[in-house]
């Protein structure tokens, strides 16, 4: 892989980066990027051998917990566990929880 030359760093208010922003091209190649429209193995095999929701196994997957996804879904850490729990969420759930993972609807696979 070639060193990443194209990216924009940003500096936090101690005036030391703190993000760093590079072309989506250049993020898909980094290693444990997830390619648009793929289940990484990981995922999939979580889902099966653990037999959990593929929300949880994406959750899981990604290092989050409910109480992050919570958050970055805009309510309770409860209200996620019922989502995560139920048998059939939702389309506009998934769709949320979706945007909330970085991955598509497709991806997050009911």
């Amino acid at each position: 892989m070639k060193a990443l030359t194209n990216y924009q760093t940003i500096n936090g208010p101690d005036g030391k980066p703190a993000f760093v922003v590079i072309p989506y091209a250049d993020f898909v190649q980094l290693p444990g990027a997830i390619p648009p429209g793929t289940i990484p193995n990981a995922v999939v095999g979580k889902r099966i051998m653990d037999e959990v929701s593929m929300l949880q196994a994406w959750r899981e997957h990604l290092l989050l917990t409910q109480a992050d996804m919570a958050q970055r879904m805009g309510i309770s850490q409860a209200g996620y566990a019922q989502i995560e729990a139920a048998k059939r969420p939702r389309k506009a759930t998934l769709i949320k929880a979706a945007q909330a993972l970085g991955i598509s609807l497709e991806q997050l696979a009911y």
